[in-house]
């Protein structure tokens, strides 16, 4: 059994005022016990404690960062506008998008 339990789970979602069904609450449970069991697979692989974190396998260096000085050929606003269909002063319009 995992160490959330549905009251800390809805402890947490009313501190972050969000609130659950019945059937979040389970699935949330359900992802909890999922990350649980794969933490406790990672601690019994043998001398993992002894194991020094590895944060990117491969030294890297950058040499050449380009400097904002070096900016190309500026293409007017006007030009650029020509693109799109609908646009007021030197906005664009956008159509409203509901998730």
């Amino acid at each position: 059994m995992s160490n959330f339990t549905k009251e800390m789970i809805d402890d947490y979602a009313d501190k972050l005022l969000i609130g659950l069904t019945e059937e979040e609450r389970t699935n949330i449970q359900e992802e909890f016990d999922e990350i649980e069991k794969n933490m406790n697979l990672i601690n019994e692989i043998p001398d993992i404690k002894n194991t020094e974190p590895l944060s990117f396998p491969f030294e890297m260096t950058i040499e050449d960062l380009r400097n904002d000085d070096e900016v190309g050929e500026e293409i007017p606003i006007e030009e650029l506008l020509r693109n799109c269909d609908q646009y007021e002063g030197r906005e664009v319009e956008v159509p409203k998008v509901v998730g």
